[in-house]
């Protein structure tokens, strides 16, 4: 079972995270592409990351030109390990 990491540590691990920020208790990054076409390749690529690691976003917004990825354990209440994880891993798929 992961446990829920206090404020303190989800802001020291952010610093490893370029872009990705603590929105009302989730971590969040919004990727640009130059296309719509990108963007829906890009949040494919992030779907299928998650079916592979069970471990789903929070929300997959597609916009124009923007995918915002969003990540929390709802299971543990907050933010986890498992959430930066992911993060760092949904940066290489960009």
């Amino acid at each position: 079972m992961v446990t829920k990491l206090d404020e303190v540590a989800i802001r020291s691990a952010l610093e490893d995270l370029p872009g990705w920020v603590l929105v009302e208790g989730r971590l969040e990054k919004t990727f640009t592409f130059d296309s719509y076409a990108e963007g829906v390749a890009f949040a494919v690529k992030v779907a299928l990351y998650a079916e592979k690691a069970d471990h789903h976003p929070d929300s997959l917004e597609i916009m124009w030109g923007k995918v915002r990825v969003a990540y929390v354990t709802h299971s543990a209440g907050g933010v986890t390990r498992l959430d930066l994880e992911a993060a760092a891993q949904i940066d290489t798929l960009a």
